[in-house]
């Protein structure tokens, strides 16, 4: 009676998301490289699988409420379900969960969902959960990554690729590990690599010390992967993986590299992704041209749930990494035309000023102005740095591992 509940249930909720060719990246890397669209789920995500699973193993016993944690895509998944099968749940997420994904947990969740925020990131938000399943509920706990239940439900996505297809390589994106956990468990005869954003990369840190890492700090940019501390479970399951062979490596990727492939696939194949959906695409030039050439290479984008708030940055992101974006403090006579001179004399012709503010006049005859510079050709700012000392303009280039460069951009 479960198996056929819990047949119906999948194909009312889950979606068979499409394995779609991509021509831009096959010709760019000599292979041909298909997009497993996990984006096009209703909650524009895999977690929807692991979530469901969960909530269908465990129907048998009656739970009728549940309790998650989530940087936000896994409680979508778990919000929708609970909404749909009349079920209650509490949800965590932290501080820094987009507005679009807070909005769409609420629309989801309907009135079964209670929503709080907690915590300045996933594993703070973890903690409020388990502390108020333990003290304030008799909610049953749904972990959005170590969970065998929830690790199965996000294989199946393995299941459909080979049902379409007989891959050489798959590229997964990896936070907490659930999901590449649920992956590896389903292949047997394929190379398969994680991917993981260089200022969280738990799973990278704890593979390589054979045991769970805990990073004390991490980035959140990519706050669908931005995990302190991987999976005790999923963490078994990769290592040994990793330790046979059928995992090759965990590839870290910064997000100025995610950032260029989510505007490449907005504007060249129309896929909206967050930066945690481009992890896999955006790691496809780490791996050898030779050694991937001719073969069938299978990215998951892994969700689509950006907030659109976020562009500005994540253009300026793509910029940097492209090297088409700089800053320089210069100081500046404090005379007319000083400006003027700068356009006419500095400048590219196809170069532009996209930032000009005076940080402070140093004394009467000169002052400091923060400048941003947008190239058209990354070798253009070699000229523009020797135009600048050919015409006597002091200045200092601001990097971004520079603390001033924090203080100021």
């Amino acid at each position: 009676m479960l198996n056929s509940t819990k047949n119906s249930m999948l194909t009312q909720i889950i979606k068979k998301t499409p394995l779609e060719y991509c021509s831009r990246l096959s010709i760019k890397y000599g292979c041909n490289v298909l997009l497993k669209r996990e984006d096009t789920q209703i909650v524009r995500s895999f977690k929807i699988r692991g979530a469901l699973n969960k909530i269908i193993k465990n129907k048998q016993y009656n739970i009728t409420s549940y309790v998650t944690a989530s940087a936000g895509n896994h409680a979508q998944g778990v919000a929708f379900v609970c909404n749909k099968l009349g079920l209650n749940c509490n949800i965590f997420v932290p501080d820094n969960t987009p507005l679009q994904k807070i909005s769409r947990i609420k629309h989801f969740g309907n009135n079964n969902c209670k929503l709080i925020i907690s915590g300045n990131n996933v594993n703070d938000a973890l903690d409020y959960a388990y502390d108020y399943c333990n003290t304030k509920s008799d909610s049953l706990f749904i972990h959005p990554y170590d969970d065998l239940d929830v690790i199965d439900g996000q294989g199946n996505i393995a299941t459909e690729i080979l049902e379409d297809c007989v891959p050489d390589i798959v590229m997964v994106p990896i936070g907490g590990g659930g999901l590449i956990a649920g992956i590896l468990s389903k292949f047997s005869d394929c190379d398969i690599y994680g991917v993981q954003p260089i200022g969280a990369a738990s799973m990278y840190e704890s593979i390589r010390a054979n045991q769970v890492v805990n990073l004390n700090k991490i980035d959140t940019f990519v706050d669908g992967a931005s995990v302190s501390d991987a999976g005790s479970v999923p963490f078994n399951i990769i290592n040994y993986s990793h330790k046979i062979g059928l995992l090759k490596e965990i590839l870290k990727v910064s997000n100025g590299e995610i950032c260029n492939e989510m505007i490449n696939l907005y504007q060249n194949e129309g896929i909206i992704t967050e930066p945690a959906g481009a992890l896999a695409v955006s790691a496809l030039p780490k791996l050898d041209r030779e050694y991937i050439k001719d073969k069938t290479v299978v990215c998951i984008v892994s969700g689509g749930n950006n907030d659109i708030m976020r562009y500005p940055e994540i253009i300026e992101k793509s910029l940097k990494h492209q090297k088409l974006k700089h800053y320089f403090l210069i100081t500046f006579k404090q005379k007319p035309g000083q400006l003027k001179q700068y356009v006419q004399d500095i400048l590219t012709p196809k170069s532009d000023i996209t930032r000009f503010e005076y940080i402070k006049k140093n004394n009467k005859n000169s002052g400091s102005v923060l400048i941003g510079i947008e190239l058209h050709e990354p070798d253009e700012i070699n000229l523009i740095k020797q135009n600048m000392i050919k015409n006597n303009f002091e200045f200092i280039q601001l990097l971004e591992s520079d603390l001033l460069y924090n203080y100021l951009i």
